[in-house]
This record gives structure tokens, sequence and C-alpha cells, in this order.
């Protein structure tokens, strides 16, 4: 499979189903947080325990009539990719990602939606599934069923390209400034990883994030504990779901 001039071979370990694990829904959420893990699965009802993908929970839900499989928490790229990758071999056929993001831009503040239009990967597990520095796009049908229920029910939201790091203590100014100027929305650990693989493995991959903290006044601004934030992870949330019960897929 290749990827541009680069041409990717087969690895020595490839992912695979191991022996007892369960199979995945083919709508998959993938919160990466373990607090909105906890809320798409009151959200939707989750039942039974959970297994887990190297402490990674997942469980099946119900939303729209619609079963989904929730996932989390999984920060960071090297490990979202690593669960992806499995959820692909247990049966996943679109992903949807729930997520936060620090902003670089004024206009987007504490508690804002932002759907990745692409995202460049300054993370390490991006280039080993795409050429390094390039901009990822999500699923074109998911970007735009995401699209379609933001301009419905959020009042704030984006749309735009993202950054995405590993070292969430080494968000630079001279990267906050430079990328700002570039026109990036915000800064996260894993969509670009998520899109990458995706893309890779030919599997619709999108996603939505909420503004969690500020940085475009080089002063870090957290909001983690307002109310803001807590409006727009719930908003987001259902956004999420609402958009993977529309999608079609074709085995239901």
């Amino acid at each position: 499979m290749g990827h541009g001039s680069r041409t990717f071979q087969m690895a020595l370990i490839n992912p695979e189903r191991g022996k007892g694990e369960t199979g995945v829904r083919s709508r998959v959420i993938f919160t990466l947080s373990w607090p909105d893990y906890e809320l798409v699965c009151r959200m939707t009802k989750a039942r039974g325990r959970p297994a887990y993908l190297w402490d990674c929970a997942y469980r099946d839900g119900v939303w729209g009539g619609k079963e989904v499989t929730l996932v989390a928490p999984a920060m960071g790229a090297p490990y979202a990719a690593m669960v992806m990758e499995k959820l692909i071999v247990l049966g996943g056929r679109m992903l949807l990602s729930l997520g936060w993001c620090g902003s670089l831009n004024s206009e987007v503040r504490i508690g804002s939606l932002v759907r990745p239009s692409a995202a460049v990967g300054l993370d390490g597990t991006s280039p080993h599934y795409c050429r390094k520095g390039s901009k990822i796009c999500p699923d074109p049908i998911l970007a735009g069923l995401l699209d379609g229920y933001l301009a419905k029910e959020v009042n704030s939201w984006h749309s735009g390209v993202v950054i995405s790091i590993d070292a969430f203590y080494r968000q630079m100014p001279e990267m906050v400034e430079h990328y700002g100027r570039q026109g990036c929305l915000a800064v996260d650990m894993e969509t670009a990883a998520l899109l990458s693989v995706g893309r890779f493995r030919g599997l619709a991959v999108a996603g939505l994030l909420v503004v969690a903290d500020e940085l475009f006044t080089l002063k870090w601004q957290a909001g983690f504990n307002t109310s803001a934030f807590r409006r727009g992870r719930e908003r987001a949330a259902r956004v999420v779901l609402d958009a993977a019960c529309l999608w079609q897929d074709n085995h239901d």
C-alpha cells in the first residue's frame, strides 16, 4: 500500500483479533478522555461490563436505534493509533472521535466546538502512516454529517485545520504563533494520527473537538472546570452520536 511517493511495506507486527477479544459494532465512537466516555455511556445506556484493549475500555450502547461501540480513554497519538488498529480488525467500519483541544485563534473560545477540516501531524505516529507534515483530511461523508448537525444544533462552532503534537507540556510560544499565523485553529494530541490510520487502512474517520483551553494570548487559560466547557462537551457528544446514526453501513 502506498501514499504519494512513499511505499509502505508490510510490517513485522500486524493487528489481528486476539483470543477472547470481543468484536465491536460497525459504528465506533472513540472518546479520548474518561469523562467523555462516561458521558456517552450514560447517554446511550451502555450495557454490560466493558472489555479492554491495553486498558482502553470499550462497550456497546444504543442511540437513535443504532448500536454503537464506545471506546476510551486513549490519550496521545501512539496509544490512540494502537487501539484504533485493533478496533478495525474487531469489526469497526467507521470511527468518529470526540476529543479536547487548545485554541490558537482568538475567535475560538473555551467551550466552542472545532470540526477539523484537516490535521497536520507534529506527532511521532502520523509519519508512519502518511507523508510527514502533510495535511490529512477526514472522510467527506462523515465530515458532512457532522457539519449538518452542527449547523442545526450548535451556535459556536468552527471548521478548520488543527495541529496534533505528542507533548502536552511542550506547547511552545513559537509553535502557537507560527501555526496561528498560518490559520490553524487548535492543537490536540490525536486527530492527525487517527485520520492517518484511517486513510492508510481505508476506514472512514472524522472527529469533533471541544475547546478546553486557550493559548493564543501566549498565556495558558485553562477552562476544564468551566460551565462553558461542560456544555460544549454535552453538545459535542450529542452531535457525534447523531452523525454516527445517520451514517449508512451496507451491513446494517
